[in-house]
């Protein structure tokens, strides 16, 4: 009489919530950005009215602090921190060319509903970023104006100045601070969150860890973004009219360049 087998293990093995992370040449960010000039072109109508959009709240902070360019500088800013999640739309155009539906400004508006939870949290932290970026900015003028702040009309004549070398190097050092931790946390989580349904953490995470895999190819990337976006300002934001649909775009291709398909993990 045979022995009985012994019971087989069936104990299913736990698989990483964090997908591999694929290492890009260091041109690849001119690559992303011809993509994203391609969908661009394919959808210029839903693309451009994320960018009118944004030049019409850059026109709209000037308007409304004219005469506080305290805060004027620091909302500006904060289109950088909030840019990540402001520009989930258009990672949904670039997502829906990819898959080949239909691009409409209604659907795109409302892709957050498809991860709320996760959306919901990852815009409560960058609002917290914003909040305390505006207080550090507030602070770093008081610090350096003490006898009065400058007004916009005079305000770089005032600003880039020998006299306020120092005020020019704290301001950027601690902006730095802020935008470095927003593009660690944000360079592919967002399309991630949108594109898998990932929570919050893990697509900040992966956020991370791209960063650390792809140093130089990121550098760049995060460099070739200020430029744009800088650009885009210093035309009084009728640049971000194209600025910021191509950098929407662009990230998408980045996500899916930087991260491994969810079907080869």
């Amino acid at each position: 009489m045979s022995e009985p087998k012994p019971p087989e293990n069936t104990t299913p093995v736990a698989r990483s919530p964090f997908p591999a992370i694929r290492i890009v040449p260091l041109g690849a960010p001119f690559k992303w950005l011809a993509l994203g000039w391609q969908d661009l072109r394919a959808a210029p109508t839903v693309s451009m009215f994320y960018g009118i959009t944004f030049a019409l709240m850059g026109w709209l902070i000037y308007a409304v602090f004219e005469h506080m360019v305290e805060l004027t500088s620091a909302l500006t800013a904060g289109f950088l921190l909030l840019g990540p999640f402001l520009a989930t739309g258009l990672y949904d155009i670039s997502r829906r060319r990819q898959n080949g539906e239909e691009v409409a400004v209604p659907d795109t508006l409302t892709a957050w509903r498809s991860n709320l939870g996760a959306f919901s949290l990852f815009a409560l932290v960058l609002t917290v970023i914003l909040l305390v970026w505006a207080r550090a900015s507030l602070v770093t003028f008081a610090l350096f104006f003490s006898s009065g702040m400058p007004t916009l009309k005079n305000f770089f004549g005032q600003v880039i100045s020998a006299e306020h070398v120092d005020f020019l190097v704290t301001y950027f050092a601690v902006g730095g601070v802020f935008a470095t931790i927003v593009f660690a946390v944000s360079v592919v989580s967002v399309p991630m969150m949108l594109d898998r349904g990932t929570d919050t953490v893990v697509a900040a995470l992966t956020s991370v860890r791209a960063i650390f895999t792809n140093p130089l190819p990121l550098l760049l990337w995060a460099i070739l973004i200020v430029l744009i976006v800088g650009l885009g300002f210093a035309t009084l934001f009728i640049g971000l009219v194209v600025a910021v649909p191509w950098i929407g775009h662009a990230t998408w291709h980045a996500y899916q360049d930087l991260v491994e398909a969810a079907s080869d993990c």
